[in-house]
């Protein structure tokens, strides 16, 4: 069988089948006669395979959140990128311009390596040790695929040596960054979701926990998180926007913004109803919106079909911007503390309304989703182009919102800021944030986006 040249690519419960073959019939003493044929892997398809596992686990893993996601594709995606970029003379390391970074470790001078072996052992030793907290039976998943595409590179390379060798660098990239990690105040930021002790401010325009919300939670989610050590130096002193002055007063702005919400919602349309639906994303059920982000590389590589070196920095990018955009975001959240429309609209424009969407428990401006989708367009069109067709599949096959009457239907796009501009329009179109919200959180995305593209990715030649 060879993966290559197929058009359906290998789906992780294709993995785990051949991870279970390979893990009744491997012996690290010998290889048995009979043993199943060796798929042949197209350089782009190995990112793909750890993307769809670390996607896999964040999706089930209990207790996450949007912010604890986006920190993980961040880590994520630098690993992958740092594991192989070595390999490559016209393309340069990060690390040293990251953020309190120290130099990752090197590969050993006129020495040979294996770079797909490297990126599976650092995908493998990553993504267990951020998400510490998943359960036994998803580590296992991660062991098996690790070991499976481990004994299928491995067959590719006569040296036993360099086997080791690459396996080795991997983990010891892995294991630096990951001790990084845990300095920057998200680790473990699943133990601390909701904070008891917060004083929240109280008063007219400041956020308040709805009635129709996604949690039970009375309290917002990570108040601290806008806190956190960004990976770049340029997103960590963010200029926090304006924002409008609560206003009652029907001529305001302010009032004007917040109807505009209410009166859409009255008659949204049915294919305005599936775009709110398609971009919701909810922790609880999918993959986190930053997941969704990083889902699109996936989707883009398989149009593509790139080199290791470009599906690896594809990820690195996507992973760093939505780390990043949610810092700025919630910096800039907690900094206003605003109201959502529902509790504006209650007060002074229609008691009995509420939103399409749920509340998420969380102030509003700016929007969460306009800002990393705004600043992962940013980047990856830098990488790949600003005019891109492809369908956004992520959600395909999810069973149809009874509720809402709403199906899940594919969306197509025609460049990156497309997509951007949907996801922060679909925040309107369910009720929760205001065009205000959307449109400083497009502009502040695109910032940390273009603070990615201004990384030296690639070694400058005369």
């Amino acid at each position: 069988m060879s993966l290559k040249n197929t058009p359906v690519y290998p789906s992780l419960m294709a993995l785990w089948m051949l991870a279970a073959v390979w893990g009744c019939r491997y012996d690290e003493r010998k290889m048995p006669l009979d043993e199943p044929e060796t798929p042949e892997l197209a350089e782009f398809e190995l990112p793909l395979l750890w993307a769809d596992m670390a996607l896999y686990i964040t999706q089930t893993t209990p207790a996450n959140s949007p912010t604890f996601a986006s920190r993980a594709f961040g880590y994520f995606g630098l690993t992958m990128y740092e594991s192989v970029v070595k390999g490559y003379e016209n393309k340069l390391s990060i690390a040293g311009q990251l953020n309190q970074m120290l130099p990752l470790p090197e590969p050993n001078k006129g020495e040979l390596y294996d770079w797909t072996l490297s990126l599976n052992a650092a995908q493998a030793y990553i993504i267990k040790n951020i998400y510490q907290q998943t359960s036994d039976e998803n580590k296992m998943k991660i062991d098996s695929l690790e070991k499976s595409m481990e004994v299928i590179l491995s067959k590719r390379e006569p040296d036993n040596e360099v086997v080791t060798r690459s396996i080795t660098f991997g983990r010891r990239i892995a294991a630096q960054i990951f001790e990084w990690s845990k300095s920057d105040g998200g680790h473990r930021g699943y133990l601390k979701n909701f904070d008891a002790g917060m004083t929240q401010k109280s008063g007219r325009g400041y956020w308040r926990p709805p009635f129709f919300a996604q949690t039970i939670s009375r309290l917002p989610l990570h108040p601290q998180w806008g806190e956190n050590r960004t990976f770049l130096k340029a997103n960590s002193d963010w200029k926090i926007p304006a924002f409008l002055s609560y206003d009652s007063d029907t001529n305001s702005e302010y009032y004007r913004e917040f109807h505009a919400v209410y009166e859409s919602n009255l008659k949204l349309t049915q294919e305005q109803k599936e775009i709110a639906m398609w971009w919701n994303d909810d922790p609880g059920d999918t993959f986190t919106p930053p997941g969704h982000s990083y889902n699109l590389v996936s989707i883009v590589l398989k149009e593509k079909k790139p080199d290791l070196i470009t599906a690896a920095e594809a990820y690195a990018r996507a992973g760093l911007s939505v780390a990043d955009a949610f810092i700025v975001c919630w910096k800039m959240k907690y900094h206003y503390f605003t109201e959502r429309p529902s509790t504006y609209v209650f007060e002074n424009i229609d008691d009995e309304w509420e939103p399409f969407w749920p509340d998420p428990p969380f102030p509003a401006f700016p929007s969460g989703h306009a800002t990393q989708a705004a600043a992962v367009a940013t980047a990856l069109a830098d990488l790949f182009g600003e005019e891109i067709h492809f369908t956004d599949d992520t959600h395909a096959g999810r069973k149809r919102d009874k509720l809402r009457n709403v199906e899940y239907k594919v969306r197509r796009f025609t460049s990156f800021w497309e997509v951007a501009e949907e996801t922060a329009y679909s925040r309107f179109l369910g009720g929760i944030h205001s065009r205000y919200d959307n449109a400083v959180g497009l502009k502040e995305g695109m910032k940390v986006g273009n603070h990615i593209n201004d990384l030296k990715w690639n070694m400058q030649t005369d």
